[in-house]
């Protein structure tokens, strides 16, 4: 018999058999990936199979990991595993991903990140796709079971889709095209920060990020291996080296000193007990300058006000 020119498949009801039924629809579209495929389902379970046709491949980074990650024989989408025994951390992991990403857009998912509902991640693909000049759509963060974090711990406070300065790492939809010709994130923040430095260069290159608060995504992180002292480190670091790479002259004169004298401020507020931490900051925020004096390339005036003017009132996307 010849292939078929299409292939109809009556999805079970329930979301559990659903699941199960994802390795048998996967191994179809293989199979037949000339043939149109036609799932019909209830609502219920409709938003599954969805994501599912919209994805072509999941790429795992495993950061040197014990025991190295592994991917069950019956995953319903075709899996590829890249291991990095250096252990190069997430910002590294992050551009590796997009770079070995077959699609135009890539969705970056944090290993403490899970998916709640697939039409969250439908949604955002349909916005990239009718509007070139989103750049990137932040999620919201949820707990486990689906609510929300707080208003103050998301991307932004805005109720309703709109454009805002930046997203939140832990999971963002990208252009993949864009994000490498833009340089992707800088590898020499190593962690924390790397978003909004790809964000605000994003915006001055004419893009904007688009944030959809009711577009949930879980995100589980696990407190016991963060340390307090080291995260504040990197973020009083990070907000210096950003302030020296996009900061317009003479902006950068002020803006430098002060993210640096904020670790004092979040030191005692936070009440950190890291007594070097300012002079190991210091070197750090020298060291990199020194050695990446070339990779200064200071954004506009008008893309920092427009940063500023997003951060105090988001606007509205529609």
């Amino acid at each position: 018999m010849s292939d078929p020119r299409s292939v109809v498949v009556l999805a079970p009801n329930w979301l559990g058999d659903a699941v199960m039924a994802l390795p048998a629809i996967a191994d179809l579209r293989r199979r037949f990936s000339a043939a149109r495929l036609l799932i019909a389902a209830r609502r219920s379970v409709a938003d599954l199979f969805g994501l599912v046709a919209s994805i072509d491949q999941v790429i795992v980074f495993d950061d040197g990991s014990e025991p190295a990650a592994e991917v069950s024989a019956e995953f319903a989408l075709p899996v590829r595993v890249i291991r990095d025994v250096s252990s190069p951390g997430l910002i590294v992991g992050r551009n590796h991903l997009v770079r070995e990403a077959p699609t135009e857009l890539v969705l970056l998912l944090d290993d403490d990140a899970r998916v709640i509902d697939a039409s969250s991640i439908q949604r955002a693909m349909e916005i990239m796709d009718a509007d070139d000049l989103v750049g990137a759509v932040a999620f919201a963060q949820a707990e486990a079971d689906g609510r929300p974090w707080p208003a103050a711990m998301q991307p932004s406070r805005a109720a309703r889709p709109s454009v805002i300065p930046s997203f939140i790492g832990f999971a963002h939809l990208l252009r993949r095209d864009l994000f490498l010709r833009l340089g992707g994130y800088r590898e020499e923040f190593i962690f924390y920060g790397e978003e909004k430095d790809f964000c605000l260069r994003l915006l001055d290159a004419g893009y904007l990020t688009v944030y959809l608060p009711d577009a949930l995504v879980s995100h589980i992180p696990d407190a016991a291996g963060r340390s307090r002292s080291r995260y504040l480190r990197y973020l009083v670091r990070n907000d210096c080296l950003n302030a020296f790479y996009n900061d317009p002259y003479p902006r950068v004169l002020w803006t430098l000193p002060a993210r640096y004298l904020l670790y004092f401020k979040m030191r005692h507020g936070w009440r950190i007990r890291d007594p070097w931490g300012w002079l190991w900051v210091a070197r750090e925020v020298l060291a990199c300058a020194s050695r990446t004096r070339e990779g200064r390339r200071p954004v506009s005036r008008a893309s920092i006000r427009l940063w500023t003017a997003l951060k105090n009132a988001p606007r509205p996307y529609v």
